[in-house]
């Protein structure tokens, strides 16, 4: 039975879902695992987990494992706020794991990890549930022929201390010296990834101090957020390990560069040739677009500043979103524009049918990877139907026009705080019909409680109090 946003867990659903389980928990127990951590990622971007021993394994995919839905009231330091959805001490869901996405921890040994779909105790799927949300928006692409290929950039910062941020590195930004100074480091997290099925596509220094990046394969969309966590979750436990400390926050330190947490999308068809032909390239759009790659591209651009309230979901990400520092401050796109909100890539010459995409750079990982796609999938799909055309490309930093310039050209500032992403989000029609009255309440709901959590809060106070939680 193929598992879709619409799947109810009957009887003889729960019964196959028992039977795998089975047989995956006397394999794990045979590779010396001794529990599995059962995650899913709240609303506010931090991933929670609830763990059972191998041996119950079985039980949880025919039954689940219990929690309170008031989780995805939660705000980053643990409190609580209250929606019209959630918010209260009543109440229970069932989380089920992905037998599907079942991997041993190669940074964890002893310990296995699956992502967890969320049902009702009725066996329903619940509406807050991100990786049936995500499903959902992939399914309403693929009935118009489409299928998207997409990927998370992940940014870090790793420290040589766990209160306040000292860099563990120290050689230039993008230097080989900050490969030779945590070579035995970087080389155990290449081999953790590896062991634990994760394709990586290259890693390197990055700009902020005793900053990294990793690049990993594009998959289907919820493989790409379920890879996303894993990436994260191994990337934590490997610097412990080394006794250090990772941050993902987008702003790391105040007045510094922050991380991001970029996404790679791309739209594809199947065509008449060998297999699927990419939207991206071969058309006779702007830099080889197709005219649906535009439009989607277009869908995309048209709702940046309502897409902030899920992609850039915390206060410390307008720390980060700021002009003149790529992190894509402006709703503009360009092609290899690193200022731009929206930057077009083709790739090599030779290769641009396999690698043209776009990449959303003001995206961080405050985010939740799941809600983040899905909202994406559906502003681009909106762009497909509306038949949407792109503005002129942007060849500059948006920032470094005059303000003559930029109203000639129609360039707009993203959003500068949180509360304004917000007022615009909950105003987008296309969003709130995709993620449903539950998820845009509580979103709207989370992300207003962060505001108050900060308000007159100093940038030093903000990345100080964001620094360690997600």
């Amino acid at each position: 039975m193929e598992q879709t946003f619409d799947t109810v867990l009957d009887g003889q659903e729960r019964a196959r879902r028992g039977a795998r389980a089975a047989e995956a928990a006397r394999r794990l127990a045979g590779e010396d695992i001794a529990a599995v951590a059962l995650t899913w990622v709240d609303v506010s971007g931090i991933t929670r987990t609830k763990t059972v021993p191998v041996g119950r394994l079985e039980h949880a995919a025919t039954w689940g494992v219990g929690m309170s839905p008031v989780f995805d009231a939660f705000l980053l330091d643990d409190s609580i706020v209250s929606g019209r959805h959630v918010g209260g001490p009543v109440g229970d869901l069932r989380l089920h794991p992905d037998l599907d996405r079942l991997v041993p921890l190669a940074a964890l040994p002893g310990w296995a990890h699956a992502p967890a779909d969320r049902y009702g105790q009725d066996g329903a799927v619940h509406p807050l549930d991100g990786r049936a949300l995500l499903r959902r928006e992939t399914a309403r692409l693929a009935a118009g022929g489409w299928t998207a290929r997409t990927a998370f950039e992940i940014e870090w910062a790793v420290s040589a201390t766990p209160e306040e941020f000292t860099p563990a590195c120290h050689g230039p930004a993008y230097g080989m010296t900050r490969v030779s100074e945590l070579a035995g480091y970087l080389r155990a997290l290449l081999n953790a990834l590896d062991r634990t099925g994760v394709s990586v596509e290259q890693l390197h220094p990055e700009y902020a101090a005793g900053q990294y990046e990793v690049s990993v394969a594009a998959e289907d969309p919820v493989g790409a957020a379920d890879t996303a966590v894993l990436v994260r979750e191994t990337i934590r436990a490997v610097t412990l390990e080394h006794g250090m400390h990772a941050s993902f926050s987008p702003k790391v330190v105040a007045g510094s560069v922050g991380n991001g947490a970029h996404v790679h999308l791309s739209l594809w068809r199947e065509g008449t040739g060998d297999g699927p032909e990419n939207a991206m390239a071969g058309g006779p759009g702007p830099y080889g677009m197709t005219d649906a790659g535009q439009a989607f591209a277009a869908g995309i651009l048209d709702r940046l500043p309502a897409l902030l309230a899920i992609g850039a979901p915390s206060v410390a990400s307008y720390l980060r979103l700021v002009p003149s520092h790529w992190a894509g401050a402006f709703a503009c796109w360009g092609l290899e524009n690193r200022e731009a909100a929206l930057r077009f890539v083709t790739g090599a010459e030779g290769e641009r049918d396999r690698a043209a995409n776009l990449e959303i750079k003001c995206f961080d990982a405050a985010a939740n990877p799941y809600l983040a796609l899905a909202a994406l999938l559906a502003a681009g799909r909106a762009g497909l139907d509306a038949g949407s055309a792109l503005p002129d490309p942007v060849e500059a930093d948006p920032a470094g026009l005059s303000d003559e310039e930029r109203a000639a050209r129609g360039l707009r500032p993203l959003p500068a705080s949180l509360a304004e992403a917000v007022a615009v989000f909950e105003e987008d029609a296309v969003l709130r019909d995709a993620l449903g009255e539950a998820v845009t309440d509580t979103v709207a709901a989370v992300r207003r409680g962060e505001v108050a959590l900060f308000d007159g809060a100093t940038p030093e106070e903000i990345a100080a109090a964001t620094r360690w939680r997600h």
